[in-house]
């Protein structure tokens, strides 16, 4: 059994990494989605958050105003805030989920992608946090793998994605920016991952780097005892 943290920037592509590992035969959940479904009314994050800020976070159709809280968390200065809250919930479905896919497969590789795997644990440790399970998330995977990419080809990438008419354009490279800047660079990142994959070429490029990526990983899953794996 294996449990890796599969991490990148702002459209680094660790998306595409992730879907590519799928196919190759991985088990694959994604934080950003996972995070979403918490966030939906009726869960315990959904009434933290508004417990906490206030009921204008709540959009007329009853669920939470996400661009609102986007613009609250980066240009408000409350991002801390709404970590707080949504991190720890994420990560505990994640470790629910990892352990229900190795009951199943003891031998499987299960793929955590999040952005934030190093960010979660470095704002843990500024506020002061040592023995939480945030201050302590980057330890709980057996391997890392970081995907990198030039800031200004992630910043192209995530206004392609989400104007792709020209209207919004220079807002999106704003936001982007804005992201990115609470994001620790690649070259930090990389240093400290088992595995680093460079999304600085085309998809193809990617795609092969993933594929010589995964025997290393299912070799490293056989090589690790189920008692050895981190809890």
């Amino acid at each position: 059994m294996l449990r890796v943290g599969l991490t990148g920037g702002l459209a680094s592509g660790k998306s595409t990494v992730a879907a590519a590992l799928r196919a190759l035969g991985a088990e694959v959940i994604e934080a950003d989605e996972l995070g979403r479904e918490l966030m939906e009314p009726g869960q315990p994050v959904f009434s933290s958050i508004v417990k906490h800020f206030g009921p204008e976070v709540v959009d007329s159709d009853g669920r939470l105003n996400r661009t609102w809280l986007a613009e609250m968390a980066f240009k408000g200065g409350r991002l801390q805030e709404l970590n707080t809250i949504i991190h720890p919930a994420v990560i505990a479905a994640e470790q629910r989920w990892a352990d229900q896919v190795f009951r199943r497969n003891p031998a499987a590789v299960a793929i955590v992608e999040s952005a934030l795997i190093f960010e979660v644990e470095r704002d843990a440790r500024l506020r002061g946090e040592s023995e939480t399970v945030l201050a302590d998330w980057r330890r709980r995977f057996d391997r890392i793998i970081v995907v990198t990419s030039p800031d200004e080809l992630k910043i192209a990438r995530f206004v392609a994605r989400v104007c792709p008419e020209e209207v919004g354009r220079e807002a999106a490279q704003v936001a982007a920016r804005s992201r990115l800047a609470h994001q620790i660079p690649d070259a930090v990142k990389a240093a400290q991952a088992d595995y680093v994959i460079d999304n600085a070429g085309d998809k193809e490029d990617l795609l092969a780097q993933v594929k010589a990526l995964w025997p290393q990983l299912r070799e490293d899953s056989n090589k690790l005892a189920v008692n050895e794996s981190l809890q």
